[in-house]
């Protein structure tokens, strides 16, 4: 008689290891970018920047050597400055940005913080949209006012702090020292202001303007 053979026992299936996630250090819902926000932005920016160089005076006109002559006195250099300002506005603006952009360039490491400064302000608070989820960061959630308070203080940080400030103040010294020069010596017998210096006027006002919808009123 043959031996019974071994009961059958029901096939073990071993649980799978429960692998827990854990969370980024740091995560932005990809929802907070705002692509359409940032296009608008950067397209409302772009045409204020063009309309204000637009009113520009014509550069060998700012130039021109033979309008050059030492003032007389420092009640003289002073008129001349303040005339000189009225008119040459936005070339004396066009010469301090490019003092500025000349130092930055010279200085890659402080042009990478502020750009990076930049890059913070505009994806973790102008640009964000109204509905987006709170900023998720090291295990918790920070409201708007947080992140607020966290970007002022990484600005202050940045810029008096390090050589950022350092570095940018030296820039604006250098160009307000050409524009006062420049306008102190510049005769401004010949300069008439006409009508295109009421637009170039509200050129910052729309700025400011398109600047605060683009960002949906966070500014």
């Amino acid at each position: 008689m043959a031996a019974a053979a071994p009961p059958l026992l029901p096939p073990t299936v071993l649980p799978a290891e429960t692998v827990t996630a854990t969370p980024a250090p740091f995560s932005v819902s990809s929802a907070d970018a705002n692509p359409a926000a940032t296009r608008a932005f950067l397209s409302r920016l772009l045409d204020s920047v063009k309309r204000a160089l637009s009113g520009a005076r014509p550069w060998p006109e700012l130039v021109d050597r033979t309008a050059l002559s030492r003032p007389d006195s420092l009640s003289d250099a002073t008129a001349r400055l303040r005339k000189n300002l009225a008119y040459f506005r936005v070339n004396y603006a066009a010469i301090v940005a490019l003092s500025l952009a000349a130092y930055l360039l010279a200085h890659p490491f402080s042009l990478a913080a502020l750009l990076a400064l930049l890059a913070a302000w505009c994806f973790l608070y102008l640009l964000r949209p109204a509905d987006a989820p709170p900023l998720a960061a090291f295990g918790r959630t920070f409201s708007d006012r947080e992140t607020l308070g966290g970007l002022i203080v990484a600005s202050t940080f940045v810029v008096f702090l390090t050589s950022v400030g350092y570095l940018i103040f030296s820039a604006l010294t250098l160009g307000a020292a050409l524009v006062c020069a420049h306008g102190a010596f510049r005769v401004p017998e010949d300069l008439f202001l006409d009508e295109p210096d009421q637009a170039n006027g509200g050129a910052s006002v729309n700025l400011l303007s398109f600047i605060s919808n683009a960002t949906g009123g966070h500014v």
